[in-house]
């Protein structure tokens, strides 16, 4: 299967390679590469689905052939649609797939998704069996392992909504910037905390910013985070600690008329607001430089807190099965 490996760095290439997956299963009347969706009498495939996925992404990228994919929108859709979650009272999260529906997909911090969910449709059109939810949450995965990531734990079992009348409200996920470096970091631990998240996870996941870049049509934000966007890497780290950021005041020699980013010294690449914040708190600032050296913790302290995420508000059920 085809590796979204363009631009990486020999550092990183070797614990980039394939990790060969393998099936758990947690009922023992499931057999095969088959298992149950909670809708009755209906089976995912869940290899043929993933393959489908991956073809997707593979001829995206070829028909842009720009250097951009949907590696990183992927991955968004499958953390925005899990990131409304409030453990409080076990509102929002992936299960409902509520996000292809308003208010959710006209929410602010949802612009841009709608093309991976119309993308997903074809996908959706040759396996009606996968739930709305599922699919978003499993494409995300799917463009991390293509991007050379770790293997992610994921189980199937989320129902479809018919509709956005079950939607928190607006604002649950988080912004990027809140005017101060101390603003920001409690805005981002508000936000994580209140998915269940703790502080070392809530910074791995940040790492997912190793894929992708901000779109101005989209956030108001310009560029990627590193040289490599179709990668899975700690270089998102290496990079924040390494480089020298300075405010973005031109682009393409005009003055800049977007919000407050910053830029390394060439130009080419970006960091919103809160991942600089990052490096403004001493704990928060620990996992940033520790994943900047170890790449193999980040992917796995990435692979777990990524499982995790896509579960929140994902009921309980004993003939799912764990897909690894």
């Amino acid at each position: 299967m085809f590796k979204l490996l363009q631009g990486i760095s020999s550092r990183s290439l070797a614990s980039t390679a394939t990790i060969s997956s393998c099936i758990i299963f947690t009922d023992s009347n499931i057999a095969g590469t088959e298992a149950q969706s909670k809708s009755p009498q209906k089976k995912v495939k869940i290899e043929k689905v993933k393959a489908s996925i991956a073809n997707l992404i593979d001829e995206d990228m070829k028909n842009r052939n720009d250097g951009t994919s949907l590696v990183g929108t992927f991955v968004r859709l499958a953390w925005h649609q899990a990131g409304t979650y409030d453990k409080a009272d076990d509102s929002g999260g992936s299960n409902g797939g509520r996000i292809r529906h308003n208010p959710e997909r006209n929410w602010s911090a949802n612009s841009g998704l709608g093309l991976a969910m119309d993308k997903l449709e074809k996908i959706k059109e040759k396996h009606p069996e996968i739930s709305y939810a599922d699919l978003y949450a499993l494409a995300g995965i799917v463009a991390i392992e293509e991007a050379g990531g770790p293997v992610i734990d994921f189980k199937l079992g989320r129902v479809d909504e018919p509709n956005g009348d079950n939607s928190p409200a607006e604002g649950r996920l988080p912004d990027a910037d809140k005017g101060t470096w101390k603003g920001t970091i409690q805005h981002m631990r508000d936000v994580f905390h209140r998915l269940g998240l703790t502080d070392r996870e809530m910074v791995a996941l940040l790492g997912a910013h190793s894929l992708g870049r901000c779109h101005t049509y989209n956030s108001q934000y310009w560029g990627p985070w590193t040289l490599a966007e179709n990668t899975m890497s700690n270089e998102y780290f290496r990079l924040l600690v390494e480089e020298r950021w300075t405010e973005k005041h031109t682009h393409n020699g005009k003055l800049w008329q977007g919000p407050l980013q910053y830029e390394n010294s060439t130009g080419e690449l970006m960091m919103l607001p809160s991942d600089m914040a990052l490096l403004h708190d001493e704990n928060l600032k620990t996992y940033v430089e520790m994943y900047a050296k170890d790449e193999e913790v980040f992917f796995r302290d990435f692979a777990l807190a990524f499982s995790k995420l896509l579960q929140l508000g994902v009921p309980e059920n004993k003939s799912w099965f764990q897909f690894r």
